[in-house]
Protein backbone atom coordinates (compact mmCIF):
# COMPACT_ATOMS: atom_id res chain seq x y z
CA UNK A 1 0.00 0.00 0.00
CA UNK A 2 1.07 3.55 -0.38
CA UNK A 3 1.14 6.75 1.93
CA UNK A 4 -2.57 7.15 0.44
CA UNK A 5 -3.88 3.97 1.08
CA UNK A 6 -4.15 2.50 -2.40
CA UNK A 7 -2.33 -0.97 -3.43
CA UNK A 8 0.86 -0.11 -5.68
CA UNK A 9 -1.25 -1.28 -8.56
CA UNK A 10 -3.72 1.25 -8.37
CA UNK A 11 -1.20 3.75 -7.68
CA UNK A 12 0.51 2.44 -10.97
CA UNK A 13 -2.70 2.82 -12.78
CA UNK A 14 -2.64 6.03 -11.91
CA UNK A 15 0.20 6.79 -14.38
CA UNK A 16 -1.59 4.84 -16.81
CA UNK A 17 -4.14 6.00 -20.14
CA UNK A 18 -6.79 7.87 -19.12
CA UNK A 19 -5.18 9.05 -16.28
CA UNK A 20 -5.82 9.32 -12.68
CA UNK A 21 -9.52 9.81 -12.54
CA UNK A 22 -9.82 6.85 -15.00
CA UNK A 23 -7.82 4.79 -12.34
CA UNK A 24 -9.60 5.92 -9.61
CA UNK A 25 -13.49 5.11 -11.28
CA UNK A 26 -11.26 1.40 -11.96
CA UNK A 27 -10.29 1.20 -8.29
CA UNK A 28 -13.84 2.06 -6.97
CA UNK A 29 -15.72 -0.24 -9.87
CA UNK A 30 -13.64 -3.22 -8.82
CA UNK A 31 -13.97 -2.47 -4.92
CA UNK A 32 -17.69 -1.96 -5.43
CA UNK A 33 -18.29 -5.31 -7.13
CA UNK A 34 -16.37 -7.09 -4.70
CA UNK A 35 -18.75 -5.67 -1.40
CA UNK A 36 -21.40 -6.34 -4.17
CA UNK A 37 -20.22 -10.24 -4.22
CA UNK A 38 -19.86 -10.49 -0.77
CA UNK A 39 -23.34 -8.81 0.18
CA UNK A 40 -25.15 -11.10 -2.68
CA UNK A 41 -23.25 -14.46 -0.98
CA UNK A 42 -24.38 -13.32 2.93
CA UNK A 43 -28.01 -12.43 1.44
CA UNK A 44 -28.55 -15.89 -0.52
CA UNK A 45 -26.98 -17.62 1.79
CA UNK A 46 -29.37 -16.12 4.53
CA UNK A 47 -32.46 -17.08 1.89
CA UNK A 48 -31.14 -20.65 1.59
CA UNK A 49 -31.66 -20.93 5.30
CA UNK A 50 -34.81 -19.58 5.55
CA UNK A 51 -36.36 -21.36 2.68
CA UNK A 52 -34.78 -24.84 4.51
CA UNK A 53 -36.34 -23.86 7.75
CA UNK A 54 -39.48 -22.66 5.95
CA UNK A 55 -40.08 -25.67 4.45
CA UNK A 56 -39.02 -28.26 7.13
CA UNK A 57 -35.69 -29.78 5.21
CA UNK A 58 -33.94 -30.23 8.32
CA UNK A 59 -37.11 -32.10 9.73
CA UNK A 60 -35.94 -34.91 6.76
CA UNK A 61 -33.28 -36.08 8.24
CA UNK A 62 -31.60 -35.32 4.84
CA UNK A 63 -28.95 -33.06 4.48
CA UNK A 64 -29.42 -30.11 1.81
CA UNK A 65 -26.57 -32.61 -0.36
CA UNK A 66 -28.86 -35.07 0.06
CA UNK A 67 -31.54 -33.42 -1.02
CA UNK A 68 -29.77 -31.86 -4.05
CA UNK A 69 -28.73 -35.63 -5.28
CA UNK A 70 -32.52 -36.71 -4.64
CA UNK A 71 -34.22 -33.83 -6.93
CA UNK A 72 -31.95 -34.68 -9.41
CA UNK A 73 -32.92 -38.33 -9.69
CA UNK A 74 -36.44 -37.12 -9.91
CA UNK A 75 -35.59 -34.69 -12.77
CA UNK A 76 -33.15 -36.69 -14.44
CA UNK A 77 -34.60 -40.01 -14.25
CA UNK A 78 -33.11 -43.53 -13.90
CA UNK A 79 -29.25 -42.30 -13.82
CA UNK A 80 -25.54 -44.20 -13.00
CA UNK A 81 -23.83 -42.95 -9.98
CA UNK A 82 -21.30 -41.59 -12.33
CA UNK A 83 -23.85 -39.41 -13.97
CA UNK A 84 -25.00 -38.36 -10.50
CA UNK A 85 -21.61 -37.17 -9.91
CA UNK A 86 -20.60 -35.65 -12.42
CA UNK A 87 -24.10 -33.27 -12.45
CA UNK A 88 -23.29 -32.82 -8.94
CA UNK A 89 -19.39 -31.52 -9.13
CA UNK A 90 -18.65 -34.07 -6.41
CA UNK A 91 -16.67 -37.17 -6.05
CA UNK A 92 -17.63 -40.94 -6.13
CA UNK A 93 -17.39 -41.22 -2.71
CA UNK A 94 -19.23 -38.81 -1.95
CA UNK A 95 -21.98 -39.50 -4.29
CA UNK A 96 -22.10 -43.02 -2.59
CA UNK A 97 -22.55 -41.54 0.99
CA UNK A 98 -25.73 -39.79 -0.45
CA UNK A 99 -26.80 -42.85 -1.90
CA UNK A 100 -26.37 -44.69 0.67
CA UNK A 101 -28.46 -42.62 2.80
CA UNK A 102 -31.40 -41.81 0.48
CA UNK A 103 -31.26 -45.60 -0.31
CA UNK A 104 -31.29 -46.41 3.58
CA UNK A 105 -34.28 -44.31 3.56
CA UNK A 106 -36.30 -45.61 0.92
CA UNK A 107 -36.59 -42.80 -0.71
CA UNK A 108 -34.54 -44.50 -4.02
CA UNK A 109 -34.12 -47.65 -5.76
CA UNK A 110 -31.31 -49.37 -7.43
CA UNK A 111 -31.33 -51.76 -10.18
CA UNK A 112 -28.93 -52.91 -13.09
CA UNK A 113 -28.81 -51.71 -16.37
CA UNK A 114 -30.88 -53.78 -18.61
CA UNK A 115 -28.35 -52.46 -21.44
CA UNK A 116 -25.34 -52.54 -19.65
CA UNK A 117 -25.51 -54.53 -16.67
CA UNK A 118 -22.46 -53.54 -15.67
CA UNK A 119 -24.10 -50.56 -14.78
CA UNK A 120 -26.34 -49.52 -11.74
CA UNK A 121 -29.60 -47.52 -12.21
CA UNK A 122 -30.83 -45.17 -9.63
CA UNK A 123 -34.45 -44.16 -9.56
CA UNK A 124 -36.16 -42.32 -6.91
CA UNK A 125 -39.67 -43.58 -5.45
CA UNK A 126 -42.34 -42.90 -4.89
CA UNK A 127 -42.13 -41.72 -1.30
CA UNK A 128 -39.64 -39.61 -2.44
CA UNK A 129 -41.63 -37.73 -5.29
CA UNK A 130 -44.08 -36.80 -2.41
CA UNK A 131 -40.98 -35.77 -0.45
CA UNK A 132 -39.82 -33.15 -2.75
CA UNK A 133 -43.17 -32.02 -3.51
CA UNK A 134 -43.56 -31.26 -0.13
CA UNK A 135 -40.75 -29.52 0.59
CA UNK A 136 -41.00 -27.31 -2.92
CA UNK A 137 -44.38 -25.94 -1.91
CA UNK A 138 -43.25 -25.43 1.38
CA UNK A 139 -40.87 -23.04 -0.14
CA UNK A 140 -42.59 -21.71 -3.15
CA UNK A 141 -45.85 -20.87 -0.39
CA UNK A 142 -43.08 -19.17 1.71
CA UNK A 143 -41.59 -16.87 -1.21
CA UNK A 144 -44.57 -15.83 -2.16
CA UNK A 145 -46.51 -14.70 1.27
CA UNK A 146 -42.85 -13.01 1.79
CA UNK A 147 -43.39 -11.46 -1.73
CA UNK A 148 -46.69 -9.97 -0.97
CA UNK A 149 -45.84 -8.84 1.93
CA UNK A 150 -43.00 -7.11 1.68
CA UNK A 151 -42.26 -6.74 -2.24
CA UNK A 152 -44.81 -3.58 -3.81
CA UNK A 153 -46.40 -3.39 -6.77
CA UNK A 154 -43.77 -0.59 -8.01
CA UNK A 155 -41.06 -3.06 -6.93
CA UNK A 156 -42.37 -6.16 -9.02
CA UNK A 157 -40.09 -5.09 -11.87
CA UNK A 158 -37.15 -4.74 -9.81
CA UNK A 159 -38.04 -8.05 -8.90
CA UNK A 160 -38.25 -9.52 -12.55
CA UNK A 161 -34.73 -8.22 -13.48
CA UNK A 162 -32.94 -9.32 -9.79
CA UNK A 163 -34.53 -12.57 -11.05
CA UNK A 164 -33.28 -12.83 -14.43
CA UNK A 165 -29.69 -11.46 -12.90
CA UNK A 166 -29.78 -14.05 -10.29
CA UNK A 167 -30.58 -16.53 -13.42
CA UNK A 168 -27.34 -15.18 -15.25
CA UNK A 169 -24.77 -15.95 -12.37
CA UNK A 170 -26.37 -19.00 -11.52
CA UNK A 171 -25.59 -20.52 -15.41
CA UNK A 172 -22.45 -18.56 -15.65
CA UNK A 173 -19.57 -20.75 -17.09
CA UNK A 174 -16.60 -18.50 -16.64
CA UNK A 175 -14.41 -20.95 -18.33
CA UNK A 176 -15.57 -20.07 -21.68
CA UNK A 177 -17.09 -16.47 -20.81
CA UNK A 178 -15.47 -14.40 -23.75
CA UNK A 179 -15.46 -10.43 -22.19
CA UNK A 180 -17.62 -8.37 -24.93
CA UNK A 181 -16.74 -4.88 -23.05
CA UNK A 182 -16.25 -3.86 -19.79
CA UNK A 183 -19.42 -5.38 -18.38
CA UNK A 184 -20.64 -8.23 -20.95
CA UNK A 185 -22.54 -8.59 -23.65
CA UNK A 186 -25.43 -8.19 -20.95
CA UNK A 187 -24.34 -4.84 -19.39
CA UNK A 188 -24.82 -1.14 -19.88
CA UNK A 189 -21.18 0.84 -20.19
Amino acid sequence: MDGGGRSQGAARQLGSPGGPAVAARQLASARGTAVAAQRLSVAITRLRARLREEAGVDGTGLSVSQMSVLWHILQAGPVTAAELAAAQHVSPQSIAQNLAVLKAAGLIHTERDPGDGRKTLITASESSRQLVTSVRASKESYLARAIDALVGPAERDDLDRAIDLLERLAAADLTTYARHGRHGRHGKD
